[in-house]
């Protein structure tokens, strides 16, 4: 009894298991009658395949990291450029006096030969991250796009 007593409290879910009584109805087996469907040869050719999270995050993240940096690069730089600086009164903020406003070029330096730097990579892992996790969660209730077939 005092074992017991000053025993670590274990846990089924939200509900405290501190006496054994309780632990014995969570592990119990039920004692009604359970119905099991009888096994056809319709049900033993049946493949059902589950999505591995981990590979379904990993190819998705790597795929939008090559698509970032092989294919939509040069668009993403071009439309930067067009926009320009930030403008008040047609001069930028730097030139008219705030200091604070000069862009930080070290965190935008890389040693890719294009520039392919940490920001381009948060972004495009992010949108991989985004995407993966979309696939998972329409996988996972019963939601069938039909890609393939």
């Amino acid at each position: 009894m005092a074992s017991a007593l000053f025993s670590t409290p274990t846990f089924q879910g939200l509900r405290p298991l501190n006496k054994p009584t309780d632990a014995a109805l969570f592990i119990a087996k039920p004692t009604s009658a359970t119905f099991r469907r009888p096994i056809t040869a319709t049900n033993r050719l049946t493949i059902k395949s589950e999505l591995n999270p981990s590979l379904v995050i990993s190819l998705s993240t790597g795929l939008s990291l090559f698509l970032g940096r092989f294919v939509f690069f040069k668009f993403q730089r071009e439309n930067v450029a067009k926009q320009g600086l930030p403008e008040q009164n047609g001069i930028s903020h730097f030139e008219a006096g705030d200091v604070r406003a000069k862009e930080y070029v070290s965190l935008l330096k890389s040693n890719d030969p294009i520039g392919f730097n940490i920001v381009d990579v948060l972004g495009w892992g992010s949108i991989g991250h985004i995407v993966a996790y979309y696939i998972l969660a329409t996988s996972s209730n019963g939601y069938d796009p039909s890609f393939f077939g």
